[in-house]
């Protein structure tokens, strides 16, 4: 019997922004993909891949009512415990973590990454089975440019040389952790470069292991994200 399978596992959902970028009224994580908002399909993906996981969503105060009514019209009927969000995504994450006991496993996972494979989840939760801490990156494939804010909205070379692509990675979600060495890391006062869970726990010098993601685990912020999700689900 592996170390996992005596832990409990909480899947906690991030869904505390309002999604400004997103130009729309309701905030994303509520947006229709494949007849149910964004975040339902996203927490479906996990409890297929974990059916015993406990389901822990932080959402904007606001949207409780909205998001408990979309439950109840859908059939979405999962046992969940609702958090409200913090200013930033450091405070949400630090308000569920607060729900969480010591000895478990914890599945942090942004709300709008609905198109992660099940066997993803599968493998990333294999990764953990020696008490490691398992961040999910994928390799920059893009040029990088360093560049300023120019006239009229267009953008200049600014005089920082241009990143090297070798050896960047973009991080993704689920971001798994044992429950106490993140809830050690989020005693750490809030800080500007705190833009995951992975950079909070490596400022408390807790160890973590780095593993290819999944390249369609997108997060969907902008119209044209969640176009392409659209057509990725339904295919």
């Amino acid at each position: 019997e592996s170390v996992l399978m005596r832990k409990n596992i909480y899947g906690v959902f991030v869904a505390g922004g309002s999604g400004t970028r997103m130009g729309t009224e309701r905030p994303k994580q509520f947006l229709d993909l494949g007849g149910r908002p964004i975040l339902q399909q996203t927490i479906l993906k996990f409890l297929y891949a974990v059916p015993e996981m406990r389901v822990v969503v932080v959402l904007p105060a606001d949207h409780m009512a909205d998001w408990k009514k979309m439950c109840a019209d859908l059939h979405f009927d999962v046992p969940q415990l609702l958090v409200e969000g913090g200013i930033t995504r450091f405070h949400s994450v630090r308000n569920a973590l607060e729900k969480i006991p010591d000895g478990a496993v914890v599945m942090i996972h942004d709300g709008v990454r609905p198109l992660i494979h099940e066997q993803t989840i599968q493998r990333l939760l294999d990764e953990c089975a020696g008490e490691r801490n398992v961040i999910p990156v994928c390799p920059v494939t893009d040029t990088l440019k360093s560049l300023k804010p120019g006239p009229g909205g267009t953008l200049s070379e600014s005089s920082d040389p241009a990143p090297r692509r070798a050896g960047l990675y973009g991080a993704q979600t689920p971001q798994i952790f044992l429950s106490e060495q993140l809830k050690a890391a989020y005693t750490l006062g809030y800080d500007e470069s705190f833009t995951d869970d992975a950079s909070v726990a490596r400022a408390k010098e807790i160890p973590l292991t780095y593993v290819p993601g999944e390249r369609y685990n997108i997060k969907i912020t902008t119209p044209e994200d969640l176009e392409v999700a659209r057509l990725l689900f339904s295919a």
